[in-house]
C-alpha cells in the first residue's frame, strides 16, 4: 500500500488534493529549510519550488542533514531536491531547484503569484522583508519562521487577516561608539569589531577617504572626544602609508609596530582620557620582548576562573591534553597570537598584490580573514588586560552566528507544515476557484524553554493601520522597460488609469498632483520632468523594481507598479489590470511623544511565568530570535482592544542577525 493512502487517510480527500496540487515556495536552504524539506516530501506535497543563494560548507553538516561530505562547495538548494526525493520516490514529486538570489529581477511579482504557499526559512532581516512584501503585494499567505539556540518560532501572515513582518518593529543593529572601539576598549567584542571592521578593512578593504572621514566628524558632532577624534584622523592617514608597504619583507613588523605600540603610546599621551572613572590604561606591546620571552604581559581585568561552569564535569590529564590539542578550542600564548598576525598578514598582502582591484572582506569561513581578525583582536585585548578568545568564540562573533541546533531547527520545520495545513484548508482549491472557507484558526507558535511546556502559542495580532508594506496599494505592470518613457508612465497610467480609481474620502472638485519614486531617487513631481523623455531602462528601472506614486499632500495610502516582464506579442509597451485599485487615505500623521525606552539585551530568555497555559496566548515578534513579553490576565481583561494591540507589539531584544554597526 502506498504512502500517499495514510497520508489521504489523515487529512481527508478534499485536504490532500489541495496538498497535491498546490505550489510551495520554499526560501533557503540551509538548517530549517533541509529539515522543512523532507517533511513536506514526507506529506506529500508535490509541486515544490527551492531557491537559495548559498554553497554548502563543512560547517553545515553537525545540522543539515540531506548533505554530505562529497556535498561541499555544491548549491545548497540543488543537493538539497536531489536528496528529499528519495524519501518518497513513488509520489510523482516534482521539486523545481534554484541556486540563486530570491531578490533576482526575475522573481518578480508575477513570478510570486505562481505560488499558493510561500515558507520563509532564510537567516537575515533583508531577504525576510523582501519575500514578505513580494506575498503582501501579490496576496499570497507566508509562514514565516525562525530559531536560535533552543527557541524558535513559526508566524503565519494572510494579508488582511494578520500583521505582517514588517508590522512589528525590529531592534536595531548592536552598535558601540567609534572612541570605545578605537580607543578605549573594555569587553572583548570591542577588539573583535575593531578587528574585523576597521583594521582589517584598513590594511585590505576598500580605502574609502570621504567615507572615513565622514564617520568621525558624525561621531564629533554626536559629542565624542574632539581630541581623540582628531588624533584619529592623523591615524587613518599614517594607515594608508603603512599599507604601500605590507608586502615588503618587514611589512606585516611595521604594521605591528605602529598598531600595537606607536598608536598606544600615542593614546598613553592623552593623559584626560584616562583620568575618566573604569578606564585602564593599555601597555604598548614589543615585538622583540614576546619573540624572545622578555616581555611581561599585563594582568587581565578579570581573573581567570579555575572552577568548572555549573554542571559540568572536571576534566582529567588526557582529555585535557586532547582538548589543547582542538586547533578552534585552544587559547593561544601572546608569542602565537604575534606570530599568527605576522603570517596571516603576509597571507592577505600576496591575495591583495595578485588581485589589486579586489578589496578583500571578511568571511567567517576565510581561514586567512578568520586568523587575522583572531589574533588582532587577541593582541589589542592583552594591550588592554583584556581576557583573550579562542578561534571558535572569535569566528561566533565576528561572523554574528545564532547558535544552530538540530532538533530546534527539526521541531520548527514540523510546526511550519503543521500551520501549512492549516492555511491549506482555508484556501480554494487551484483546480477549482471557490471562496476559500473558514477552517482551523491559524496561530502563532513558539518553541520555549520550559521544559513542562515547550510548546506556547498565540492568536495572529490584527495588521497595523500604519503599516507602510501591507497596508500599500500595489498594482503589477508589464512593461517593456525599453520603449515605455517616463513621460508615458505618468500621463498615461498615473494620470489617465489611476485616476479612474476610487479614492477614499475624495472631493469632487479634488485635482491630485503626483511624484513619482524609484526606491529613494525622485523620478519626477509637478514642478521636475527632466526625466519624461528617457525610458525606464535609461532611468535604470529594471523588472522586479517599483515605481511608487504618493500624491504631494500625503493623503492617500502610496501605490507601489511593480514592474514585471513585458509581453513580447504586445502592441503597447505596457499592460495593467483591467480595473484600477480602491486608494483608501493615509492613516493620520502621529502626535509627538516622548522616545520610547530602548530594548533591554537579554543573555537568555526570562523565566517562564507560571500562570502560562494552553489557553494563554503567548504574544510573539516575527524576528528570530525575538519573543513579545506575555501578558498578565490581569492586564489583558481589564485593558481595551487597542491597549492590547500596543502590549502585544512590545518586544524583548534576546538576539540580534545584523551585522555590528559603528556610530
Amino acid at each position: 500500500m502506498p504512502r500517499s493512502t495514510y497520508t489521504e487517510a489523515l487529512l481527508g480527500p478534499e485536504l490532500f488534493k489541495k496538498v497535491k496540487e498546490t505550489r510551495i515556495l520554499v526560501v533557503g536552504a540551509g538548517g530549517i529549510g533541509c529539515e522543512l524539506l523532507k517533511n513536506l516530501v514526507l506529506v506529500g506535497f508535490a509541486n515544490i519550488e527551492i531557491i537559495d543563494l548559498d554553497t554548502i560548507d563543512l560547517s553545515n553538516l553537525n545540522r543539515q542533514f540531506l548533505f554530505r561530505k562529497p556535498d561541499i562547495s555544491k548549491p545548497k538548494a540543488l543537493v538539497a531536491a536531489a536528496t528529499a526525493r528519495h524519501f518518497n520516490p513513488s509520489s510523482g514529486i516534482d521539486i523545481h531547484a534554484r541556486h540563486g538570489n530570491v531578490k533576482d529581477s526575475v522573481n518578480d511579482l508575477e513570478w510570486i503569484k505562481g505560488f499558493g504557499l510561500v515558507m520563509n526559512a532564510l537567516d537575515n532581516m533583508d531577504a525576510r522583508r523582501h519575500v514578505n512584501r513580494l506575498c503582501q503585494a501579490a496576496n499570497v499567505p507566508l509562514i514565516e519562521s525562525g530559531t536560535a539556540g533552543y527557541l524558535g518560532q513559526v508566524t503565519p501572515m494572510i494579508k488582511d487577516e494578520t500583521e505582517c513582518f514588517d508590522c512589528v518593529p525590529k531592534p536595531a543593529p548592536k552598535s558601540f561608539p567609534v572612541c570605545t572601539i578605537r580607543s578605549t576598549p573594555s569587553e572583548p567584542i570591542h577588539c573583535i569589531v575593531w578587528g574585523k571592521t576597521y583594521l582589517f578593512g584598513k590594511l585590505f578593504g576598500e580605502d574609502d577617504e570621504d567615507m572615513d572621514t565622514e564617520e568621525l566628524d558624525k561621531a564629533k558632532a554626536s559629542g565624542e572626544n574632539a581630541e581623540e577624534i582628531e588624533n584619529l584622523k592623523k591615524e587613518a592617514t599614517a594607515f594608508r602609508e603603512v599599507r604601500k608597504n605590507l608586502g615588503e619583507e618587514d611589512g606585516p613588523q611595521r604594521v605591528f609596530h605602529k598598531v600595537f605600540n606607536e598608536d598606544i603610546n600615542r593614546l598613553l599621551a592623552m593623559e584626560d582620557m584616562w583620568k575618566k572613572e573604569g578606564r585602564i590604561k593599555p601597555v604598548p606591546l614589543e615585538h622583540e620582548g614576546i619573540m624572545n620571552g622578555t616581555f611581561a604581559t599585563p594582568p587581565s581585568r578579570q581573573a581567570p576562573s579555575t572552577s568548572a561552569p555549573n554542571g559540568t564535569a572536571q576534566t582529567n590529564g588526557s582529555s585535557a591534553q586532547k582538548k589543547q590539542s582542538l586547533k578552534d578550542q585552544r587559547e593561544l600564548t601572546l608569542k602565537e597570537n604575534l606570530e599568527l598576525f605576522i603570517d596571516s598578514c603576509k597571507r592577505l598582502s600576496a591575495r591583495s598584490i595578485a588581485y589589486p582591484d579586489t578589496p578583500l572582506s571578511f568571511d567567517k569561513d576565510d581561514d586567512d580573514t578568520l586568523d587575522f581578525v583572531l589574533a588582532t583582536a587577541n593582541l589589542r585585548a592583552t594591550a588592554y588586560g583584556i581576557a583573550n578568545k579562542t578561534r571558535f568564540q572569535v569566528k561566533e562573533m565576528a561572523g554574528n552566528i545564532i547558535p544552530a541546533i538540530a532538533t530546534t531547527n527539526a521541531i520548527i520545520a514540523g510546526l511550519i507544515v503543521m500551520q501549512s495545513l492549516n492555511i491549506l484548508r482555508r484556501l480554494p482549491l487551484p483546480s477549482a476557484p471557490a471562496e476559500s472557507s473558514a477552517g482551523p484558526a491559524i496561530r502563532n507558535v513558539f518553541l520555549r524553554t520550559d521544559a513542562i511546556k515547550p510548546l506556547g502559542y498565540s492568536m495572529p495580532a490584527k495588521a497595523d493601520k500604519k503599516c507602510s508594506v501591507c497596508r500599500d496599494i500595489y498594482v503589477p505592470i508589464k512593461v517593456d522597460l525599453e520603449k515605455c518613457t517616463l513621460r508615458a508612465f505618468v500621463d498615461e497610467v498615473v494620470k489617465g488609469w489611476l485616476s479612474k480609481a476610487e479614492f477614499e474620502g475624495k472631493d469632487e472638485d479634488e485635482d491630485i498632483e503626483w511624484t513619482i519614486f524609484e526606491g529613494g531617487r525622485l523620478l519626477a513631481d509637478p514642478d521636475f520632468d527632466d526625466n519624461h523623455e528617457r525610458t525606464l531602462d535609461d532611468l535604470d528601472v529594471k523588472r522586479g523594481k517599483m515605481l511608487t506614486v504618493r500624491d504631494e499632500d500625503g493623503k492617500y495610502r502610496p501605490v507601489h507598479f511593480s514592474i514585471c516582464e513585458g509581453d513580447a506579442q504586445a502592441t503597447s509597451p505596457y499592460s495593467l489590470p483591467s480595473e484600477p485599485p480602491c486608494v483608501p487615505l493615509a492613516p493620520p500623521a502621529p502626535a509627538s511623544r516622548e522616545p520610547s525606552e530602548e530594548p533591554i539585551i537579554l543573555d537568555s530568555m526570562p523565566p517562564p511565568t507560571n500562570n502560562v497555559s494552553e489557553n494563554t496566548p503567548i504574544s510573539s515578534t516575527t524576528a528570530v530570535g525575538t519573543k513579545r513579553s506575555a501578558p498578565d490576565d490581569g492586564d489583558v481583561k481589564g485593558a481595551t482592544e487597542e491597549e492590547q494591540v500596543v502590549k502585544k507589539r512590545k518586544v524583548v531584544v534576546l538576539d540580534e542577525e545584523d551585522d555590528f554597526e559603528i556610530l
